[in-house]
């Protein structure tokens, strides 16, 4: 049976870079971004509607009427974040099903809350490093990064708050939280890998 590794994080944790070394060493793909076009090919739909919607709560309805060719909408000509939501679980589900994988974010543990062999990770780091890590990547400035990062935070923890029924970056919301500050990447990855093999009989 396939084995899915989801990975909340913290905006400067490392945990995308987690994600993709993972993906790597284990030999199975991460999907993050990758989901956007992914759901933009499975409904029909601009990748602009997903990408507007990403990571953000479902408050409010886009304006834009289209011809929307599935099913997901039924005779409705409004697109709301809900559905959008809904046909991103479904392309979640449908690579869960057919192959091992990781996900980065995208209440990835909640929608897959019911596969059997699907080990939920949260990424942390201690704050000044999360900012050093930003002003490096995004070359920004320690006051821009700092905003960046609570701005960020605050939008994923109100995205994974509104669709499932837990918290986000609580450590009762997954199976295993690391502070990357603490560990350092290579023994963030070691730890996880550890947890799979020890939990995944077909690893």
């Amino acid at each position: 049976m396939n084995y899915v590794i989801t990975i909340g994080r913290q905006l400067g944790s490392g945990g995308k870079q987690i994600g993709e070394l993972l993906s790597q060493q284990l030999g199975i793909n991460c999907y993050d971004k990758e989901l956007i076009r992914l759901a933009s090919r499975e409904s029909g739909l601009g990748k602009e509607f997903f990408e507007n919607a990403d990571e953000n709560s479902s408050h409010g309805f886009f304006s834009t009427f289209f011809g929307f060719r599935s099913g997901y909408m039924g005779d409705v000509n409004y697109l709301c974040n809900e559905t959008l939501f809904k046909i991103q679980s479904d392309v979640i589900k449908d690579l869960a099903e057919k192959e091992s994988c990781i996900f980065v974010g995208r209440c990835a543990d909640y929608i897959l809350r019911n596969h059997p062999q699907c080990l939920n990770v949260f990424i942390t780091a201690n704050r000044e490093d999360r900012i050093q890590r930003i002003c490096q990547t995004q070359r920004l400035t320690e006051k821009e990064a700092a905003t960046l990062i609570e701005q960020t935070d605050k939008k994923r923890a109100n995205y994974y708050n509104y669709y499932s029924n837990k918290v986000w970056g609580m450590a009762t919301s997954y199976d295993l939280c690391i502070n990357s500050s603490v560990f350092g990447m290579d023994k963030a990855i070691t730890i996880i890998q550890e947890q799979v093999a020890a939990n995944y009989c077909n690893v």
